[in-house]
């Protein structure tokens, strides 16, 4: 199965079904459901821009909602063009467990995969 057959597709970030079970299930372990995953790009790394997902009860002007499987995913508007059309998933394999960024506006990256340009 592709990634686009497991995902809700939208004009912003893509959030698979695996990725929005695994937020889903931490929100319900901390009690909250005032919380949204706010996804963002921040100066820092290797490559120049890094990746940050975080649990966020704030709204900021400008912000961009969107909604899979009862999870909101918010972006601000200064990453947004950095994120458009990137797909988190998550994985939780032997090898690795956690979330992963396929973004198709990063024309490179580190080595560690911290960080992208």
């Amino acid at each position: 199965m592709t990634v686009q057959d497991e995902t809700t597709t939208t004009d912003g970030i893509l959030l698979s079904d695996a990725a929005a079970g695994k937020v889903k299930s931490l929100l319900e372990q901390e009690g909250r459901e005032d919380l949204a995953l706010r996804v963002a790009v921040q100066p820092g790394g290797c490559s120049g821009l890094r990746y940050q997902l975080f649990f966020d009860e704030r709204s900021l002007d400008g912000d961009i909602v969107k909604e899979f499987g009862g999870v909101k995913v918010v972006t601000d508007r200064m990453s947004a063009p950095y994120l458009g059309g990137a797909s988190i998933d998550f994985v939780d394999t032997i090898e690795k467990q956690g979330f992963t960024i396929d973004n198709p506006n990063a024309t490179g990256s580190c080595a560690c995969g911290d960080s992208f340009h």
